[in-house]
C-alpha cells in the first residue's frame, strides 16, 4: 500500500490530550484563516482517532469548522477528494462540518 506524502502512515505515536492541545498554538500565515489553518495542521499531523478528539476540543474553543481556506473551500470540501481522507471526512461530518 502506498500513501500520498501528505498522509504518510505514522506508527507508534501516542497523542495525549496535551499533545493534541499543542495544535492550537500554530500561527497561520497572514493570508490564511486561523481556524482553517488549525484544522489543516491537525488533519495533516494526526491519525483519524486523534483528529476526532481534536475536533471536539476545537468546537469547545468556539472555533469555526466551516472556516474557508485560501481556495475558498472548507477543509471538509478539500479532503473529500483525498484518497485517504475518508476517516477524517466522517469525523468532520459527524461533528457538523459542511
Amino acid at each position: 500500500m502506498s500513501l500520498r506524502k501528505d498522509k504518510e502512515k505514522v506508527l507508534g505515536e501516542i497523542f495525549t490530550e496535551e499533545k493534541i492541545k499543542v495544535f492550537f498554538d500554530y500561527i497561520p500565515p497572514a493570508e490564511v484563516n486561523a481556524d482553517y489553518h488549525l484544522l489543516e495542521k491537525a488533519y495533516r499531523g494526526m491519525r483519524g482517532e486523534n483528529f476526532s478528539t481534536f475536533l471536539k476540543m476545537f468546537i469547545a474553543e468556539g472555533k469555526d469548522l466551516n472556516a474557508l481556506g485560501p481556495e475558498g473551500k472548507t477543509l471538509l470540501q478539500v479532503i473529500k477528494s483525498h484518497r485517504n481522507g475518508e476517516e477524517y471526512v466522517i469525523a468532520l461530518e459527524a461533528i457538523g462540518a459542511k
